[in-house]
């Protein structure tokens, strides 16, 4: 059953784009200094490894004049991010608002995932944004950057995965159904289990092969991508890639559950496809 009450002719208000840009802005920070946040709350025990995220924070703090709270390295800045991100998280589900051509069965917890895709739409305007300024920077004044490329490349990273779950909570990944349209309800609902447990028990697998790697070894770590920015691109987008994965799945278990009593489902035609997105978009930006 969808959240009705909630669903809006008209979306694009100013805070449906101030809030999840606001999010992105404090979890760029909150990530950027993850090294203060190890220092404080999980500080090594083995003092060379210590040194070197001291070491590490050290050369990457945006702020290093500002001093830490608490005695700590995270300074008010640092805390102002992390505080914030669960209330501008909380806000943005809240504040959610489903397009025209959205996907119009959807429940109320489905909001996080359609808020994640808000956040993915700003990543998006990021990316853009840092390449149309190298472009300027490279090729018009002629002094390129050593960041622009690495941000592009970790930024695009966080986007191919948010998609995943924004095109899952959407029904729009790549299926195909040609048997499925073939059998009755039933079977179709016999289908979807077993697809459903087959990802449950891959994204299982997965985080269960992978979390000592990835959180210990790459995280705990801080494991930096060596060039001359050296982004943490593998301390960081290796454990969201399991984080993602586990959110896939849930969200394949909610569509199970959201879509179990729905008709039979006949699936339409590219030609039909194509025409009802192109009458959406129309719909969407007001045109007749």
């Amino acid at each position: 059953m969808s959240d009705a009450t909630d669903v809006r002719e008209s979306t694009g208000s100013l805070i449906e784009w101030l809030v999840p840009f606001a999010f992105v802005i404090c979890a760029g920070w909150a990530i950027w200094h993850i090294p203060a946040y190890i220092l404080d709350f999980f500080p090594p025990s083995d003092k060379s490894l210590f040194d070197q995220i001291s070491a590490l924070h050290a050369r990457k703090d945006v702020t290093p004049d500002l001093p830490g709270l608490f005695g700590g390295h995270a300074d008010p800045i640092d805390w102002a991010a992390l505080v914030l991100m669960p209330i501008l998280f909380v806000i943005g589900t809240r504040t959610v608002r489903i397009a025209h051509m959205e996907f119009r069965e959807w429940r109320p917890i489905d909001r996080i995932a359609l808020f994640i895709g808000r956040i993915t739409m700003v990543l998006i305007i990021s990316m853009t944004s840092v390449m149309l300024y190298e472009v300027f920077m490279r090729y018009v004044v002629e002094a390129p950057t050593l960041w622009a490329n690495e941000l592009t490349l970790w930024i695009g990273g966080y986007v191919f995965l948010f998609a995943g779950l924004y095109a899952m909570q959407q029904r729009c990944h790549i299926r195909i159904f040609l048997l499925y349209d073939a059998v009755p309800r039933w079977l179709q609902r016999t289908f979807d289990i077993i697809w459903v447990a087959l990802l449950v028990v891959f994204a299982g697998f997965l985080i269960f092969g992978s979390y000592y790697q990835v959180f210990v070894i790459k995280l705990y770590k801080w494991e930096m991508f060596g060039t001359a920015f050296d982004p943490p691109i593998p301390a960081t987008v290796q454990p969201m890639i399991l984080i993602v994965i586990a959110l896939v799945a849930i969200q394949a278990i909610l569509n199970l559950i959201s879509d179990w009593n729905l008709e039979t489902t006949v699936h339409a035609t590219s030609e039909d496809i194509d025409e009802d997105e192109i009458e959406a978009i129309k719909r969407s930006v007001g045109a007749e």
